[in-house]
């Protein structure tokens, strides 16, 4: 693989993609953002002077070149822009969590050393002061939002608009050392730190080059043939390398329009007024849309639940096939067309994908029945395969080749082998300079040769060359008699029940599977009230009898789809209990991408774990919480343990799977 030593183009940071948008689409909108009802807009040449404004007054309060600058906040063009004024003036952004509670906070500040911290609000400030005697090296902090911000001491504090006036008066003394400081960014200069999920510990440092970024987002972009016509939304964490990708490293290659939603609770409704045509959300948001259409549904009258029924089952055989180009009767386009008219366009237009042309999940897998759900609709969704190391993009699905159960081939410019142990690896321009202080975990990760250690465990597929995720290499396993036991699979075959939020497999090395699972209090509280069933918290309702009933009866038909392959059918659930708590963030049990943290879980709850293989029908327990505010808490509860029916089918041990 032969290293660029410049950008295409000679555009070799994202500084550079700036300046020739403000030329090339100087009048189109680069910048949306609901606020007080309305929508405002930001030109590609006004975002260009909103950020040289931005960077003249990072350089009156002294940030230097190579410093790292911390960004917290929802998505805020003003955000966005402190990331590219960073770069412009030599800095590191380093963008965070929003609902990192303040002790996440301290570690990444602590370790990537930040001096300057960019905030959305009141709210994150107060953060930030709060642990600010303990990372001793913040020397100031900006903030976007003024609401609450008067009484505050103001010495060491700014907001980002008083900043851009300070620096648009100061620009006489700054102009030739911005000049000077954007120029001397080079493909290899590092673009952005961004820190990892932290399933398995401390979250990493990981570098990204400009290179890394623009490389990516340059291939992935003709990959699917996005232009400046795109529109998207902005909604996910900004400290996640999909939002930086999609919303920076793409949105500055192709030069389109980034929407930013008015809050988290207006992002369904801001969705459906933008109408996005590129769209990307990680598998629990299409399991959470499914969540309320069916709740919907549920409540709809009988001529409209058939009418659902009807078109659904038609769609399931039909959809996917116009969606790939294969040949479709007459009678069934007709059908169809129909269908579109009277159930698939509304909902699509209610999901506010009316418009999309291209939507991607990824993350973690998808449950096959969600994805099927989505794209029988006449939505583009696919699956691409990827990390935060890879700058997203190692597969890809191409049009006409999208599959439940595979991830694709790979990306344009990415090579992927599969290891003597089953994990993937990759090597690519995007892949990841190294993770910041810590050359031990580097070497561990990418070898000399440039390839990067997935942790995953997969294989292609004879004759596609499509590559097919089993599970995270480390909870990959044998069951005690030689089956595969691939949980995540399970887990979200149980996740596509509106009623079943989160899921959490056991049985590596035992002789059975058992299960925790979270009840969706919105799914389920919605059955209570229809059926009469009385409640006062979450715990009452994970607990009540008809509850747990049906949550089996999910369970044993998950079962028997299981049973339907040899290969899986030993991860079938024999018992299984309702948690008495959502698995949380702030208890550590998630983490802020909603993974499962398995060992975190398997420690914090290795009595509950105990009884269910230890034949018990029931057992008492006390979990600490973590409230909003932070203080912490303890919930006690008496969880009823049940036993699923399992399908008896022999069992594909691993070796022959294999």
């Amino acid at each position: 693989m032969v290293a660029q030593s410049a950008g295409p183009d000679g555009l070799t940071s994202i500084p550079a993609l700036l300046a020739r948008n403000a030329r090339v689409f100087a009048d189109r909108p680069a910048y949306r953002e609901k606020e007080y009802g309305i929508w405002q807009s930001w030109t590609w040449a006004q975002t260009a002077e909103e950020v040289r404004a931005l960077a003249l007054g990072l350089l009156e309060i002294g940030v230097a070149e190579g410093d790292h600058v911390a960004v917290i906040g929802s998505n805020r063009p003003a955000l966005y822009w402190s990331m590219v004024a960073a770069q412009s003036v030599g800095a590191i952004p380093v963008p965070l969590y929003q609902d990192a509670v303040a002790e996440e906070m301290a570690y990444v500040l602590e370790h990537c050393g930040a001096r300057f911290i960019v905030a959305e609000d009141q709210e994150q400030v107060d953060k930030v002061l709060e642990i600010q005697e303990r990372v001793g090296h913040i020397e100031h902090i900006l903030y976007h939002d003024r609401r609450g911000m008067r009484k505050y001491d103001h010495s060491r504090m700014n907001a980002i608009a008083d900043l851009q006036n300070t620096g648009r008066a100061a620009h006489d003394r700054f102009d030739a050392e911005l000049a000077r400081r954007t120029a001397a960014l080079t493909y290899d200069s590092t673009c952005v730190m961004l820190y990892t999920s932290g399933t398995t510990g401390r979250p990493k440092g990981v570098v990204l080059s400009n290179r890394n970024i623009i490389e990516a987002s340059k291939s992935s972009a003709e990959f699917d043939h996005l232009t400046e016509q795109e529109s998207i939304l902005a909604y996910l964490p900004m400290a996640w390398v999909g939002d930086f990708i999609f919303s920076m490293g793409q949105a500055f290659w192709c030069g389109f329009c980034v929407n930013c939603p008015e809050s988290a609770e207006t992002m369904y409704e801001n969705l459906h007024e933008i109408g996005p045509t590129y769209f990307f959300a990680p598998p629990r948001y299409f399991e959470q849309r499914i969540t309320l259409l069916l709740i919907r549904m549920e409540d709809a009258g009988t001529l409209k639940k058939k009418m659902f029924d009807y078109f659904m089952e038609h769609a399931r055989v039909v959809g996917p096939k116009l969606m790939d180009g294969k040949p479709v009767g007459f009678w069934d386009r007709v059908k169809y067309r129909v269908g579109d008219l009277l159930v698939y366009g509304p909902l699509r237009n209610r999901a506010g994908m009316a418009k999309v042309r291209v939507a991607y999940t990824a993350g973690e897998a998808i449950g096959p029945e969600i994805f099927e759900f989505w794209r029988k609709l006449g939505i583009n969704l696919k699956q691409l395969y990827g990390q935060t190391e890879a700058s997203v993009f190692i597969t890809q699905q191409p049009d006409g080749e999208v599959r439940a159960d595979t991830v694709g081939v790979p990306s344009p410019g990415v090579e992927v082998k599969i290891g003597e142990t089953g994990e993937v690896f990759y090597r690519s321009p995007g892949s990841f300079v190294e993770y910041y202080k810590n050359p031990e975990s580097t070497a561990d990760t990418k070898d000399a040769e440039g390839w990067v250690a997935t942790g995953d465990a997969g294989f292609f597929e004879e004759g596609t060359g499509h590559l097919r995720i089993i599970d995270r290499a480390k909870d990959v396993g044998k069951m005690a008699d030689g089956s595969l036991f691939a949980p995540k699979y399970v887990e979200n075959k149980l996740k596509f029940y509106p009623n079943i939020l989160e899921a959490v497999i056991f049985g590596g090395g035992r002789d059975r599977c058992c299960a925790f699972i979270n009840i969706d209090l919105t799914a389920v509280g919605n059955w209570a009230e229809r059926n009469n069933v009385s409640y006062g918290s979450y715990q009452e309702l994970a607990g009540n009898a008809q509850v747990l009933d049906m949550i089996q009866h999910h369970v044993e038909e998950v079962n028997a789809s299981l049973a339907e392959d040899p290969m899986l059918a030993g991860c079938q659930v024999h018992r299984f209990l309702v948690l008495h708590k959502e698995l949380d963030a702030d208890d550590g049990e998630l983490t802020r991408t909603r993974k499962v943290r398995r060992r975190i879980i398997e420690e914090k709850f290795a009595d509950l774990i105990g009884a269910l293989y230890d034949g018990s029908e029931s057992i008492h327990t006390t979990t600490e919480v973590t409230y909003e505010d932070g203080r912490k808490g303890a919930i006690s509860a008496t969880l009823t343990i049940r036993d699923a029916r399992v399908v008896p089918v022999e069992a594909k041990p691993l070796e022959a799977a294999e």
